[in-house]
């Protein structure tokens, strides 16, 4: 077992691609040298398995390699949080354990999807994963994907469980943060979750930026946090977003946005394969979009 990272989390977390081959087979040879500039890039933990990283479309047994070379890869440098969202409760405490065993730091966790759990049972959902490892949890709070709205009614029971310490907020509302600091106070630290809302979050108190973009431009994203957080340069930092600002846009915005992100990659010259069908890749018109809303980060 990996060697597991211990402290806080904060910073910039990436939501890590997973590469693919041409014929949509993990790459892992690809995903090992991502996680290795991810890290010589500056970001400060690695998330496998969210959204951006395309969980939904891999076999138990490929998720659990995927896990295994991205803890393998960072080996202690940064944590690694790994994502374990499932349809059932049973399945999400199997992935969560095996995480856990496998030497993660953490467990990002949203609401299981498709089959739209009521407040009730979304708690019970999460305090039975709670109960079953002894790793921090980062709630995954992004009902535009799942269904599901953790409110902050929801986030204030949730903030109660041991391991429940972190929330991605990916609504796009900027008063869900303060409403939810005004509930829990330090129980619970706030990850932005929505690219386009970076300095308004920082600006807020959030401790980091869970974001597949940064598989894309990691190091502007690192500028991004030191400047807002570390220095309290917020005439700098909002510079830097506004040459980010064309690129997330469209990636937040487009409609395709892991399809956007492994585009991007290629672009800036760490190519990672297609997307798992049924998502499709990027089309030359949408490369050269992209190619051009890249320019500015990039100058």
């Amino acid at each position: 077992m990996a060697r597991k990272v211990e402290g806080t989390f904060e910073g910039i977390f990436v939501a890590l691609v997973t590469p693919m081959t041409a014929g949509q087979e993990v790459d892992h040879a690809t995903l090992a040298s991502m996680v290795d500039y991810m890290i010589d890039q500056g970001v400060h933990g690695i998330i496998p398995l969210g959204s951006t990283g395309e969980y939904y479309a891999l076999s138990p047994d490929e998720r659990q390699a995927v896990v295994a070379g991205a803890i393998d890869a960072a080996g202690g440098r940064v944590p690694v949080v790994v994502g374990t969202n499932a349809g059932s409760t049973r399945d999400v405490i199997g992935y969560a354990r095996q995480a856990q065993q496998l030497g993660a730091a953490g467990v990002l966790l949203a609401a299981p999807y498709y089959s739209l759990p009521t407040p009730d049972e979304l708690v019970e959902h999460i305090r039975a994963v709670d109960r079953a490892i002894d790793v921090p949890i980062i709630l995954y709070n992004y009902p535009a994907r799942t269904g599901v709205d953790m409110t902050p009614d929801v986030v204030e029971r949730l903030a109660e469980l041991d391991n429940v310490r972190y929330i991605k907020e990916s609504t796009g509302d900027k008063s869900r943060m303060g409403e939810i600091v005004r509930r829990c106070g330090k129980r619970i630290s706030i990850f932005c979750g929505c690219d386009t809302l970076a300095v308004e979050f920082f600006e807020a108190g959030a401790v980091g930026w869970v974001t597949g973009a940064a598989n894309v431009i990691p190091a502007p994203h690192v500028e991004l946090y030191d400047l807002a957080v570390k220095r309290k340069d917020a005439r700098g930092a909002r510079a830097c977003y506004e040459r980010m600002r064309p690129a997330l846009e469209l990636m937040e915005g487009g409609g395709k946005y892991t399809q956007w992100v492994k585009a991007g990659c290629g672009i800036m010259g760490h190519p990672v394969g297609p997307p798992r069908q049924p998502l499709l890749p990027a089309t030359k018109a949408e490369i050269a979009t992209l190619r051009e809303a890249l320019k500015s980060c990039v100058s």
